[in-house]
């Protein structure tokens, strides 16, 4: 379905971003992929990899309502993954996370109207159910918008939908390259926050496929889940430093020691199909769908009530041998 189609991606120089374009243009043929982002040196940097005919390099901020509009003219898809994601960053910064999270989700809505956008997915996080901390407040907030964003479209074409998911394994700034760093920096033990602590585990690749089998299936107004294991943080460890001693140096400002994708209270919304959650829309839409059948006809089920995919009773945990795999792969 991405084939001759132009696609916009905000945040793009990230993790996500790259892993993205080598996948599309491995997998697909389109016309234009564009990466909007406000960084020139990492553009740069991308550049030397991803120099193909079809690639397109934006500087701009998702801050920028003007200049958005201005750079998804003509494009088919948007996957939105600008935000600022630092946990203790936003509790010391709250107004910039608001002005990015936020109103960045409020200025993606509004270009992909007015450019008749066909379908936009905005990522989210884990952290943006049932949040404790700024940043997955702000992304709860992003949540709802783009949700709700289905009936601001009017009679336009555009449709949003959300993917939520974990940790992912290896990305910028996430806790296995850090504990990689400390290791090679000579340090002798590995900090811990508690040993408790669970968390969803998912590779970059898993999530950029997940992102898109969704364009396929989405109707519009969604929030995404995948089925993916969980990790314990000690586990962990013990996979990147075996026998290495831990030290527990507590949680930090707005962290949880388990997350959730689906919580308790969005049950009644929530339909369970062969690798995924779907969340319905709380909201009434003018033109109302049939979420528990996708667009590619595969059929969901709704969970019981009460149900809660809380990473710290998931079913399915990574071994410290499957960690160690995951690590090593990348």
């Amino acid at each position: 379905m991405f084939n001759n189609k132009s696609i916009l991606i905000t945040g793009g120089t990230g993790s996500f971003g790259k892993q993205y374009i080598e996948t599309i243009l491995e997998r697909f043929k389109p016309k234009k992929v564009i990466i909007y982002s406000r960084d020139e040196l990492k553009q740069f940097e991308m550049q030397q990899k991803f120099n193909a005919s079809e690639m397109r390099y934006f500087i701009g901020d998702v801050r920028d309502a003007e200049r958005l509009s201005q750079a998804m003219r003509g494009v088919d898809y948007v996957i939105h993954a600008a935000a600022l994601k630092q946990v203790p960053a936003a509790e010391y910064n709250p107004m910039e996370c608001v002005k990015t999270n936020i109103h960045g989700a409020q200025n993606v809505i509004k270009a992909a109207i007015e450019n008749e956008v066909e379908k936009v997915i905005a990522l989210s996080t884990d952290k943006a159910a049932n949040p404790i901390n700024l940043y997955g407040a702000t992304k709860l907030v992003s949540d709802k918008l783009f949700v709700a964003a289905n009936n601001m479209a009017g009679g336009h074409v555009t449709r949003f939908s959300v993917v939520r998911y974990g940790n992912v394994v290896g990305s910028r700034g996430s806790v296995v390259p850090f504990f990689k760093k400390l290791i090679a920096e000579g340090a002798k033990e590995i900090p811990v926050t508690d040993p408790r602590m669970s968390r969803f585990w998912i590779s970059l690749q898993d999530g950029v496929n997940f992102v898109l089998s969704n364009f396929e299936r989405m109707h519009g107004g969604e929030v995404f889940i995948p089925k993916i294991p969980s990790m314990r943080i000690t586990d962990l460890a013990e996979a990147v430093a075996p026998g290495m001693p831990i030290k527990v140096i507590g949680i930090r400002p707005g962290e949880k020691l388990h997350e959730i994708m689906v919580p308790a209270d969005d049950s009644h919304l929530t339909l369970e199909f062969e690798n995924h959650y779907v969340i319905k829309p709380a909201i009434r839409f003018a033109h109302p769908m049939d979420y528990s059948i996708d667009v590619t006809e595969k059929k969901g089920i709704s969970v019981k009530e009460g149900f809660e995919y809380n990473s710290g009773m998931n079913p399915d945990f990574l071994t410290v041998e499957q960690l160690r795999e995951m690590n090593e792969q990348l």
